[in-house]
């Protein structure tokens, strides 16, 4: 799909009626041109306050785990337009509908669950797309729906090539694109394993 580009790590831009960025980091120039901005958790590499201001304009909408709320107000003041969400939460925004998914470790501590962060289930012109965030193949990813899925393949703070190749397989969606890991070997395991009936779409 060319409406959608992974800057880096976890940083997402899709575009299409309205242009959504998830975790923006190492943002390029100044493009003001977010429509609406989401945010998975508080970690340095998904929270950047400079990257999102640079993509902010006047009216943008921003989506943050309920957590959050205060830290993120903090940190872009005068920004008013910032929304908190709860696991499963959904909100429907100019004509897009987006929902909380639960985003957790299952065996280890770096994303606890009571946490309460965040990944998203957004439907955006007739498409839906699922960016997992930080996260194991939890029971409650399994069970989200969705045409595209961003998972994380890395291993070290996530799921590992082959548990996200375990989960994309059930689910089979008609795209998935890996994020977070910095290996291209990582990403190569990756689709080795995967059914040839999903598409993989590589950016980096």
């Amino acid at each position: 799909m060319d409406n959608i580009y992974v800057n880096t790590r976890s940083s997402i831009k899709i575009t299409g009626t309205k242009t959504i960025y998830f975790d923006p980091l190492d943002i390029e120039g100044t493009p003001c041109d977010a429509d609406m901005v989401f945010v998975t958790h508080e970690h340095y590499d998904h929270f950047s306050p400079e990257d999102i201001k640079k993509v902010l304009k006047k009216d943008t909408q921003i989506f943050v785990p309920l957590g959050m709320t205060a830290l993120v107000t903090e940190k872009l003041l005068p920004i008013q337009t910032i929304q908190g969400m709860l696991p499963w939460q959904t909100e429907n925004h100019t004509g897009v509908k987006c929902q909380g998914i639960p985003a957790y470790n299952i065996d280890m501590h770096f994303h606890p669950k009571n946490n309460n962060w965040l990944g998203y289930l957004v439907e955006l012109d007739g498409k839906t797309y699922y960016i997992m965030g930080d996260t194991d193949a939890t029971s409650e990813a399994a069970k989200v729906n969705a045409e595209v899925v961003f998972i994380p393949i890395g291993g070290k703070y996530t799921m590992d090539a082959a548990q996200a190749a375990e989960f994309i397989n059930e689910k089979q969606p008609k795209l998935v694109i890996p994020i977070h890991y910095g290996d291209s070997g990582v990403g190569d395991d990756f689709k080795k394993m995967l059914r040839p009936r999903t598409e993989v779409q590589f950016f980096f």
